[in-house]
């Protein structure tokens, strides 16, 4: 075993002169680079003695486009928050303004960096003022390795680090930032940035097998750089929930005798929730025994609202807003409907999964499969109102069927879709990837 060496690679944390986390532009411009990243090849990489790992941490540093309430921004801040602090010295750089900010700085052990011109929109002088910002504080920061989810902050954040010589880059596809309901422009510039970035990329991380199919197709990188880690959620929150249905329907104004059919995610394109609506407007009218309810809110909140009205759904299609309490939500349900245009692993369905719910989904990306045909729900083709109204009203009829998919789809929920095992994967693969440039140094 290779003694640990005076000069220690700036990669690592000394855990007895840790830094205070703030960031100092002036410390950062001046900051030294060190080639690939090693200031010592005698010192390995990844220590793999228990003694050893107490002296030093890795430095991992996650990236992601803007914290707003979505799986991709979820699985970060639990993978942040749950690595293994005395193994990784971890931070987190975002950009500004999402509804999770408060919850990330909440975070104990980690670093949050803000960078205002991390943003979805494409504008090219705004993302290069970007690279710039995010390089200077890699620089200041030196990881050992930059994780970046999200399309933007993926391109951006990769081409960051390898401005900035860090060893290790990994990339997690939590869906794509092309896609046939895109305008070509930007597909274009989305898919040609993610081929030209690939070769600079250690590891993709895909959430989905659908996922990998896509990028290979697409000529995104090498088959043998891809590794599937689920996009995991807490599934004894779930498993475990023991709601009082009958006083939170009470709480909600819904009658007791109401089926409640539901979906979860924010107002934006990519959820389609104007054909939610219009499910509704169709299931209601041939069964009125039942209630809609939307979990979440964003732009297009106006929009979904003037649609309500103009259709007449006031008091039967209700939005509640983002809550807390997803699994007591869930618990009430009786049908979970998504109708997304693209997704990567939609955690919601597993949510309702988890919670013994059957599940009417659009069939796309990974949801293709997690909802198994007639076993525990139905895949509809994106956009076809009427046969999505048409299983629901199957479901809503017929309660023994909808009882069995429920168990089926709780059965399906195994240790894959936890989302403590899913921070266990990363983990292996962090020391995977360091100890592999280890050996490269000796």
């Amino acid at each position: 075993m290779n003694k640990i060496q005076p000069g220690l690679c700036n990669r690592f944390e000394n855990r007895d002169e840790r830094d205070g986390g703030s960031f100092d532009a002036k410390a950062a411009d001046n900051g030294k680079s060190i080639g690939k990243g090693f200031a010592d090849k005698n010192v390995p990489y990844l220590l793999t003695n228990s003694e050893s790992y107490c002296k030093i941490r890795v430095k991992i540093c996650h990236i992601i486009t803007q914290l707003e309430f979505g799986g991709a921004q979820l699985a970060t801040l639990h993978t942040v928050d749950k690595l293994n602090k005395d193994i990784f010295e971890v931070s987190l750089i975002s950009g500004v303004g999402g509804i999770l900010d408060e919850t990330a700085k909440q975070i104990p052990g980690i670093k949050n960096y803000f960078v205002k011109e991390l943003v979805r929109q494409i504008s090219p002088c705004n993302d290069i003022v970007c690279i710039y910002k995010i390089w200077k504080l890699l620089r200041f920061l030196k990881p050992g390795v930059v994780h970046t989810n999200s399309s933007k902050a993926g391109i951006l954040g990769r081409i960051a680090a390898k401005l900035a010589c860090v060893p290790v880059i990994i990339h997690t596809f939590h869906g794509f930032g092309f896609n046939d309901y895109e305008g070509k422009l930007k597909k274009t510039i989305f898919l040609m940035s993610e081929k030209l970035i690939a070769p600079i990329t250690n590891k993709f991380i895909a959430v989905s097998n659908d996922n990998i199919s896509t990028a290979i197709a697409n000529h995104i990188g090498k088959k043998d750089k891809y590794v599937l880690i689920r996009c995991g959620i807490k599934t004894n929150s779930y498993f475990e929930n023991k709601t009082d249905v009958e006083a939170l329907k009470k709480s909600l104004n819904i009658p007791a005798n109401k089926s409640v059919i539901t979906t979860i995610g924010p107002f934006k394109p990519q959820k389609n929730l104007l054909d939610y609506i219009k499910v509704a407007s169709e299931v209601l009218g041939g069964n009125e025994n039942c209630i809609f309810l939307v979990v979440g809110d964003g732009k297009g909140r106006k929009d979904l609202e003037m649609e309500i009205k103009a259709l007449s759904l006031e008091n039967k299609v209700l939005l509640l807003g983002w809550r807390k309490d997803i699994p007591d939500i869930l618990a009430m349900t009786d049908i979970f409907v998504m109708t997304s245009l693209w997704e990567g692993l939609p955690r919601t369905i597993l949510e309702a999964m988890c919670s013994s719910k059957p599940v009417v989904a659009n069939a796309v990306d990974g949801v293709r499969e997690i909802v198994y045909e007639g076993e525990t729900g139905f895949q509809i083709t994106p956009r076809d109102v009427s046969t999505m109204s048409e299983k629901i009203l199957y479901l809503l009829n017929n309660p023994e069927v909808a009882l069995r998919f429920g168990q089926n789809a709780k059965n399906k929920m195994t240790k894959e879709f936890d989302i403590d095992y899913m921070v266990i994967q990363q983990e292996q693969l962090y020391k995977q990837l360091t100890n592999t440039l280890e050996r490269g140094l000796k």
